[in-house]
């Protein structure tokens, strides 16, 4: 039998699958900033713009709010059903909600999707300066850049400093880069399968898979949002999540799930596929319908330069300007972030005790999947909260309009 290229069957991705103008908005809303972003490169970034989304009611003075940093091709929808606008259920909805771990009968959640992002913040598919979208001209980021950005969002919103920050794996980097670089905004931390500094292999990982999306002839040096269904760099970007999600599963979970079995229907000496290729050939048709590879490239780059020590003197003496409480886990089956880089970073982390381990059969993925474990570790975190004023509602807060390219 021949092989079918799952990236090709119809409906035929489009060239971006990031949020577009016109897109229903979901529960977002927009701040728009009044100036633009210096970047830690010496540039600036004209025209940036966040979306969030918010859960639960503002304290008057701001105190019960707290900040959920999402992870590589996450978004802002981290509760709430699929809807128009949010193709899919939250990915941490079992932790947000009236009386769910962060309880929003307490606190007020914000969750921004990441600058650089293409789920309604300012990035490679966003409208650019002259009217035409950024593309391959979108200035390269770093994590301290998107912290800048969402510090931004912070003010617009009124909080001066965050209960909470939390995050894992990318967000987890950006989590840490709150606590060191604005540790008087940050109440406490709870990171989770993150490091202090990317390691070689890590870089490697990612630097494949940005590899593949540029090898892509529909990549065009990143200018290709214009381009017609089929026609974008959907395989580059299929193949670099192919690769990212070996990375993120453990190797006996995939051999207890597909074995060297082929798929059902089909043979592999045969032109057909094992069951474990099925599995990642999905992920990869879902992701291409619902994310923009220019997005992909400018966050795996973001990741790839993250050191919280670069011109702090090192990890060590950086970490120590985080003081605040904080908690660090780690996934015992985490081949891409191993528990051995969160065990550095409760070690050197003031504010922190032991590295936590996180129980699961699912790698770096189980911070996502082992919501029981994460939510009781929100709850050690957050303490009571402090005697403050009425909550106000979050509506205060009105939207813009987002821009994106047509």
């Amino acid at each position: 039998m021949n092989r079918t290229d799952p990236l090709t069957t119809l409906p035929l991705p489009p060239a971006t699958g990031g949020r577009r103008e016109g897109d229903p908005p979901g529960r977002r809303s927009w701040v728009r900033l009044d100036r633009a972003l210096p970047l830690e490169s010496g540039d600036e970034l004209p025209g940036v713009q966040l979306a969030y989304e918010t859960w639960g009611r503002r304290a008057a003075d701001g105190s019960n709010a707290v900040l959920v940093l999402h992870a590589l091709t996450g978004d802002s929808h981290v509760a709430g059903p699929a809807e128009p606008g949010h193709p899919s259920d939250g990915w941490w909805d079992a932790l947000v909600g009236p009386g769910k771990a962060l309880d929003t009968e307490r606190w007020f959640v914000v969750a921004p999707n990441v600058l650089g992002g293409c789920q309604g913040s300012t990035g490679p598919s966003s409208i650019g300066p002259g009217g035409v979208c950024w593309g391959g001209g979108f200035p390269r980021l770093t994590v301290r850049d998107q912290v800048a950005a969402e510090a931004a969002l912070a003010d617009a919103l009124g909080i001066g400093r965050w209960a909470a920050v939390i995050g894992g794996s990318m967000g987890g980097m950006r989590a840490l880069e709150w606590a060191v670089g604005r540790p008087e905004r940050t109440g406490s931390l709870l990171l989770l399968a993150a490091p202090a500094a990317a390691s070689a292999e890590q870089i490697a990982w990612g630097s494949v898979q940005i590899s593949a999306i540029r090898s892509d002839p529909g990549w065009r040096g990143g200018h290709y949002h214009d381009a017609a269904p089929g026609e974008g760099p959907h395989r580059g970007l299929g193949l670099a999540r192919r690769i990212a999600h070996i990375t993120y599963r453990s190797e006996p979970e995939l051999g207890s799930r597909f074995g060297g079995e082929a798929q059902p229907g089909e043979h592999p000496r045969h032109g057909g596929r094992y069951r474990v290729e099925s599995y990642l050939d999905h992920h990869a048709a879902r992701l291409v319908h619902r994310f923009d590879a220019g997005s992909y490239v400018t966050l795996t780059e973001a990741m790839n330069g993250h050191d919280i020590g670069r011109g702090r003197g090192g990890t060590a003496r950086a970490l120590r300007r985080a003081s605040m409480p904080a908690l660090i886990a780690g996934i015992d089956s985490d081949r891409l972030y191993p528990p051995a880089q969160q065990a550095e970073l409760a070690a050197l982390l003031p504010g922190a005790d032991r590295a936590r381990i996180v129980e699961s059969p699912h790698g770096h993925d189980g911070f996502l999947i082992e919501t029981v474990q994460v939510g009781a570790l929100v709850r050690e975190l957050l303490p009571d909260l402090p005697g403050s004023g009425p909550p106000a509602p979050s509506a205060l807060y009105p939207s813009t309009r987002p821009g994106s390219c047509p």
